[in-house]
């Protein structure tokens, strides 16, 4: 979830910008292409099992400060608007919880690139 993620920052890359820039994020080209390459990178070393800490630290990069700058439901007054980023704030809230648990699976993984027989 996290590649396909980053890969929309890229083929929805006008859009992105327009929301990051919507919620106040400084440079929001710079922005999405370096929180694009987050998702990207992150996801790829956790699916491979290559050096799967990184990928850990560069989601967590990603999703602690999007999450609150981007999905900051509590200043929203449209009751749909609230809505629909309280569920994003949850959902990257749920995705943050279920990458920091790959942090207890003991190096290296079974079937990973980075194992050596």
């Amino acid at each position: 979830i996290h590649v396909v993620f980053g890969l929309n920052h890229f083929l929805k890359f006008n859009m992105m910008v327009q929301y990051a820039g919507s919620k106040g994020t400084p440079f929001p080209n710079l922005a999405i292409i370096f929180t694009g390459l987050l998702l990207i990178v992150g996801g790829l070393l956790i699916l491979l099992g290559y050096f799967p800490k990184i990928g850990v630290l560069l989601l967590v990069i990603f999703y602690i400060p999007v999450t609150f700058m981007m999905h900051n439901f509590w200043a929203i007054t449209d009751p749909m608007a609230k809505l629909t980023e309280t569920t994003n704030f949850m959902k990257n809230m749920g995705l943050l919880g279920a990458t920091l648990m790959f942090l207890i699976i003991p190096e290296p993984w079974e079937y990973s690139i980075g194992k050596k027989e």
